[in-house]
């Protein structure tokens, strides 16, 4: 994930505190370790705040940040220990004494921005899209973090979907920017070949495999992959669903009640999804809402065909040409482009070719690095 950019060491040099939570594997991880990395290796101090449950082994984001160099803070607390929570974000900032708090995720938004602002310490946030948890809780979560945006020095939204929708909950223009997510080819995260990523997976080579990758969340859609598969021909047909979260066994019951144990194989256990792409004949993504999705990215750095739903920066990064796009909530449409993917391999392959080559002119590491380091210096 090298950058070409020069080693600002000296007076130009920032320090930079990334605060997340980080769950079993998402795309704010993702995120936080281009940020991290990226700026780690052009020469910044970057330290990570990791706010872990005393509970929890140890993430393999921690593991993947420290094998590059970057500092990692591991602070671990009780689940609702907010007070602790926040004792141990204004120890650890008092100590360091960073340029930048970027904050992510709502609660890490809810609790940490005012600990840094009465630090005195200039605040990020990035708006990675919406959870749509569910329930009265999550919308009062997610509400609260919107109204919370507007008290940042600086909001990043992951696409223009996103952007307009930030701007409508009354964050300033002068305050919100839009930085596109970009691919920086993680070391750790280079995709298997094909035969080994089909082998790890217990994939014959003869299978039509789709692969779906993301949290077990309901905005992520894995009842509507389902509902999609089901109307698909099973000859041959395998579906690697890749993922946790609580709708797991909400998930595997619906499986069962459709007649696809035979088809659909989950792996809650995977980390570093990213490295099997090339098993998959299609990626699909399913989701009801997103920002513009990491997996998508890495779709499209492994060359695999691409089926998803036209939601949030999607069509941004996407189009008819480079992917088989659908309308959210519609299995039928889903199936019939799944359908459509695994049976022309010539137009599909075509397509996943040409979303590549966008990857690479749009969505590079060295203009996010820059476009994140223009936020930093405007707010210090």
């Amino acid at each position: 994930m090298a950058s070409s950019r020069a080693d600002p060491r000296g007076a130009d040099r920032l320090n930079i505190v990334q605060i997340l939570s980080p769950t079993v594997a998402g795309g704010l991880e993702r995120v936080v370790e281009s940020l991290a990395i990226g700026h780690h290796r052009r020469g910044h101090r970057v330290t990570v705040a990791t706010l872990i449950l005393k509970s929890t082994r140890q993430h393999p984001v921690i593991d993947a940040l420290r094998g590059e160099g970057v500092a990692v803070e591991e602070l671990r607390t009780g689940n609702r220990d907010y007070l602790g929570e926040r004792a141990a974000v204004r120890a650890l900032l008092r100590d360091l004494k960073p340029d930048i708090a970027h904050t992510h995720g709502y609660r890490r938004d809810i609790l940490h921005r005012p600990v840094a602002a009465r630090l005195g310490i200039p605040t990020v946030t990035t708006v990675h899209g919406p959870s749509m948890m569910g329930g009265l809780r999550g919308a009062f979560f997610e509400w609260l973090q919107r109204r919370n945006y507007r008290r940042f020095d600086a909001v990043v939204a992951v696409s223009q979907a996103l952007h307009e929708e930030t701007l409508s909950d009354g964050v300033s223009p002068k305050r919100l920017r839009f930085v596109p997510n970009a691919w920086g080819g993680h070391d750790h995260l280079r995709p298997l070949p094909r035969e080994d990523a089909r082998a790890a997976l217990g994939l014959s080579t003869d299978a039509r495999v789709v692969g779906w990758v993301g949290r077990l969340i309901p905005v992520k859609g894995g009842d509507v992959l389902l509902d999609a598969v089901r109307r698909l021909p099973q000859d041959r047909l395998k579906v690697a669903l890749i993922g946790y979260g609580p709708e797991l066994d909400a998930l595997r019951r619906r499986t069962e009640e459709y007649g696809l144990e035979e088809v659909v194989r989950f792996y809650p256990d995977i980390r570093d999804a990213g490295r099997y792409f090339a098993a998959f004949d299609a990626f699909v993504l399913s989701s009801r809402s997103e920002g513009l999705p990491l997996v998508v990215l890495e779709a499209m750095a492994a060359g695999t065909p691409i089926v998803a739903t036209r939601v949030g920066g999607i069509p941004e990064a996407l189009d008819d040409d480079s992917a088989f796009l659908v309308p959210p909530e519609d299995p039928e449409a889903l199936s019939h482009a799944i359908d459509e993917a695994l049976g022309d391999s010539s137009q599909a392959n075509l397509r996943a070719l040409t979303a590549k080559v966008r990857l690479e002119q749009r969505y590079g590491l060295d203009a996010f690095l820059d476009a994140y380091e223009a936020v930093y210096r405007a707010i210090i």
